[in-house]
């Protein structure tokens, strides 16, 4: 039986399902009610996959380069956040093979590819964090942007991008928390 919902059949006939699901199968997951052209939405996940790259190596390096009788505590929250990057990367990279794409690992180019960047490698405590910081405002605002365009067309695309921007704002509110306990005065208006 096939009804329509919105002027589209809805199939709860099992065997249409069957046959339709048998129909250009080497496509993968990239069924033919996808709503978006695949390669624009790997495109626009490959820059997302390079930023992720960016910031675990940003984070690894602050981890390492910290230093300072009060850096403990941040060197332990950047090799957090690199591990959660790390995590983000491949969530994206897997999305990205889903669509039929393959991730853009290549370090050439990483840095024009990536929405944020990498940093002076000589900073101190204080300007690593805002560094960090910064990175984080621009993966805030470019996940949102992703996000809206990914929409309802994949919802599968915008659910994963919706847990990693969760994830960023936490990042953000760390570097802020780390930024108002180095400098010793709050940064947000309350």
């Amino acid at each position: 039986m096939t009804t329509k919902t919105n002027g589209q059949p809805f199939l709860s006939d099992v065997t249409e399902l069957r046959r339709r699901a048998r129909e250009e199968i080497e496509k993968g997951a990239i069924t033919e009610d996808y709503a978006l052209d695949p390669k624009q939405a790997i495109e626009l996940l490959q820059i997302a996959l390079a930023t992720e790259i960016v910031c675990v190596l940003r984070y690894t390096m602050h981890s390492v380069a910290a230093t300072g009788i009060a850096s403990e505590g941040p060197k332990d929250e950047f090799a957090e956040h690199a591990d959660e990057e790390r995590e983000h990367m491949g969530m994206i990279a897997e999305r990205i093979n889903q669509l039929g794409g393959t991730p853009n690992f290549d370090p050439e180019g990483l840095a024009t590819r990536a929405a944020s960047q990498y940093g002076p490698g000589d900073l101190d405590l204080v300007a690593m964090i805002k560094e960090n910081l910064i990175a984080e405002r621009i993966a805030i605002a470019h996940y949102r942007e992703l996000i809206h365009f990914f929409g309802e067309k994949d919802p599968t695309t915008r659910t994963m991008l919706e847990e990693i921007l969760a994830t960023e704002e936490e990042h953000a509110n760390d570097m802020h928390d780390l930024l108002v306990a180095h400098e010793g005065k709050p940064m947000l208006s309350r």
